[in-house]
């Protein structure tokens, strides 16, 4: 298959192009699977960003490791790579044994007196906040709330991803949305969302 035609083939199909030698393939594969696994891992680690690029491209690795016998039809390439990034993320959770709190030198910085900096600094805050009460979430419901809200998978693709049934992960997902809310209550002006009634 020619190069050009590569950006209509489908994951697998890549995959499967890949395991018979094409490297532009898996060229191809790559620019399409690993920012998708970065940003995923990266909020599943805190906002560690070393540690999601270290995730990432392990994934890929082990993704290629399993090319030659990947059977097309038997999952998506996706939900394979974001399942091998759960499990990784788990383990350097548990490894290092402390939830890293996301610290002020992790904010951007802004030139003083920039146009707009009041402004950046708030929407900085609403991330380090979201990031901060993503990170107190029991596991498994920081895991279902990221893939359905941040990465916009549907409940199936969790539930192959997590290994569990569709119910599990809309209880998982409902409860994460609770306790999101919980943490991030009566935050609102320190964040600077106006306090409306309308959840923020």
């Amino acid at each position: 298959m020619a190069f050009d035609a590569q950006g209509e083939a489908s994951d697998e199909a890549l995959m499967v192009l890949y395991a018979n030698g094409d490297r532009h393939a898996a060229l191809a594969l790559t620019r399409r699977v690993t920012p998708r696994v970065l940003a995923y891992a990266a909020r599943l680690l805190s906002g560690d960003r070393a540690e999601a690029e270290d995730v990432a491209q392990e994934t890929m690795l082990r993704l290629w490791r399993v090319a030659p016998e990947w059977r097309q039809g038997e999952t998506k390439v996706t939900t394979w790579a974001y399942r091998v990034a759960t499990n990784l993320c788990i383990d350097r959770q548990r490894a290092r044994g402390r939830r890293r709190q996301t610290a002020l030198d992790d904010a951007p910085e802004v030139a003083d007196g920039a146009p707009g900096a009041e402004g950046q600094l708030i929407e900085a805050g609403r991330i380090a906040a979201l990031e901060a009460a993503l990170a107190d979430l029991p596991e498994r419901q920081r895991q279902a709330v990221v893939l359905r809200h941040l990465e916009g998978m549907t409940n199936p693709e969790i539930a192959a991803i997590m290994e569990i049934g569709v119910e599990a992960v809309e209880s998982l997902t409902a409860r994460g949305k609770r306790a999101l809310s919980a943490l991030l209550a009566g935050r609102k002006e320190a964040l600077g969302y106006e306090d409306d009634g309308h959840a923020g």
